[in-house]
C-alpha cells in the first residue's frame, strides 16, 4: 500500500521537485501538503504549492497555508537569492492556480492524523513551525502518527549556514527543539545526504527531453544550478535536499547507514545556534542501540538516485496547467535580502503580525 503523505514545504525550487516525486509515485499517496515560510515568503511558499500539486495533475490534494514566520515571533528570513524572486528560479509562471484551504497547516496535519490513526507520515522539508504548532494544538499527535520525517539538519557534515547548523533547523530552532523532543520516531535526511545527492546539466538535458513538466523544472533548476556552482561546488551542480526526504519516508530511497541515536537541537543565543547534536559516539562499534532514542540520522544513501527522480519527472508528460507565464507577474516580496552563511540576519523591523514580518536569508 502506498505511504500516506503529509508534506510540510517552503516551496523553493528543490521543494517544488519533492512535490513532483510525492505527486507521481505510486508509492505515495499524498494526502495534503502545508506551505510555510522559509525560501520565501508564505504568500509565494503557498502560490507555488498550489501551482505544482496542478501541474503533477493533482488539483484534488489540498495546500494549506502555514506559518509565516518563527515559532517566538522574531523576523522570518527568506533566500531568494538561493531560489529566485518567486521560488521557481526566477522562471516560474506566476500564475495563481486553484484555492488553499480554510484551515490552516497545521489543523490540516491535526485533522488528517487523526483521520488516519497510525498511518501518516508527516514529511517536513522547511522550518518545522507547523509541526510545532500542531503539536501544540494536539498533545497527542506523536501516538496518532506513523513518523516524522524532515530533510534538515547535519551530523557529521558541515552547516551550511552557521559552521554547524544548517537553514531549516536555523531557522527556527525553537520549533525543531520541540519536534525533536516530542516522543515520536523521528528520521533527520541532512546535509550527510543532501549535499552529495546533485543534479547537473546532464539531468537537465534529460529533462528537456521529456514533457512539458519536465522542461518546467529545467528551467526552474538553471539558477538553483548557478547559485551552487558560486556557493558549493565550483561548477554547476545543485542539491536535491527535498526529495531525498520524501523518498526516504516511503522507502524508495533505502539509507545505508542510519543509525537510531538521541538527539537534540541547541536553543538560544551564541554560536551553535541551531546546531542539531546527535550521539554518534558508538559508531565505532557499529552503532549499538542507545536507551530512549528515537531519531534515526541518515549518513549515506545512494548518490545515484538522482537518476531516479529525474526520470519520474522527465516521463510524467505534460503538466495538466499553462506554463508560460502569467500576463502580469506578482511583484517582488518586499523585505531586506541578506545572504545566509554570515553571521549577518539583517531584517525589516516587525509589525504587529508576523505575516506581513519579511526578510531574506539562504535556505536549504
Amino acid at each position: 500500500m502506498p505511504l500516506k503523505m503529509v508534506l510540510d514545504c517552503d516551496t523553493g525550487v528543490d521543494d517544488t521537485l519533492a512535490i513532483l516525486y510525492a505527486a507521481l509515485h505510486p508509492s505515495v499517496d499524498l494526502l495534503a501538503v502545508g506551505s510555510v515560510w522559509g525560501n520565501v515568503d508564505i504568500a509565494t511558499a503557498t502560490r507555488n504549492c498550489l501551482h505544482t500539486v496542478h501541474l503533477a495533475g493533482h488539483p484534488e490534494i489540498p495546500v494549506a497555508r502555514g506559518a509565516a514566520g518563527p515559532l517566538i515571533g522574531t523576523p522570518p528570513v527568506y533566500a531568494y537569492h538561493v531560489h529566485g524572486d518567486d521560488g521557481q528560479g526566477n522562471a516560474g509562471t506566476g500564475r495563481v492556480v486553484g484555492s488553499e484551504a480554510t484551515e490552516t497547516a497545521a489543523e490540516q496535519i491535526v485533522r488528517l492524523a487523526r483521520a488516519h490513526p497510525g498511518e501518516v507520515e508527516l514529511v517536513a522539508v522547511g522550518p518545522l513551525t507547523n509541526l510545532a504548532l500542531a503539536l501544540g494544538l494536539c498533545p497527542e499527535l506523536p501516538q496518532l502518527v506513523h513518523g516524522v520525517t524532515i530533510m534538515g539538519g547535519a551530523a557529521l557534515a558541515p552547516g551550511n549556514v552557521t559552521e554547524v547548523a544548517e537553514a531549516n533547523i536555523w531557522c527556527d530552532p525553537e520549533a525543531a527543539a520541540t519536534v525533536f523532543h516530542a516522543p515520536w520516531p523521528l528520521t533527520m535526511v541532512g546535509l550527510d545526504v543532501t549535499m552529495r545527492t546533485t543534479l547537473d546539466d546532464g539531468h537537465r538535458a534529460r529533462l528537456d527531453a521529456g514533457g512539458s513538466i519536465g522542461r518546467y523544472v529545467s528551467g526552474i533548476l538553471d539558477h538553483y544550478l548557478d547559485y551552487f556552482a558560486a556557493a558549493s561546488f565550483g561548477e554547476r551542480r545543485s542539491c536535491l535536499h527535498d526529495a531525498l526526504a520524501v523518498a526516504v519516508a516511503a522507502g524508495t530511497l533505502v539509507p545505508t547507514t542510519a543509525p537510531t541515536v538521541r538527539a537534540f537541537v541547541v536553543v538560544g543565543d551564541g554560536p551553535t545556534r541551531g546546531q542539531t547534536v546527535c550521539d554518534l559516539r558508538g559508531m565505532y562499534m557499529g552503532f549499538p542501540a542507545q536507551e530512549g532514542a528515537r531519531c534515526r540520522v541518515v549518513l549515506e544513501t545512494d548518490p545515484r538516485f538522482a537518476d531516479e527522480v529525474v526520470d519520474l519527472i522527465a516521463h510524467a508528460g505534460d503538466a495538466a496547467i499553462p506554463l508560460d507565464r502569467a500576463p502580469s507577474r506578482p511583484s517582488d516580496p518586499p523585505g531586506h535580502r541578506t545572504d545566509l552563511g554570515t553571521e549577518s540576519t539583517e531584517s525589516t523591523e516587525s509589525t504587529e503580525s508576523t505575516e506581513s514580518t519579511e526578510s531574506t536569508e539562504d535556505r536549504s
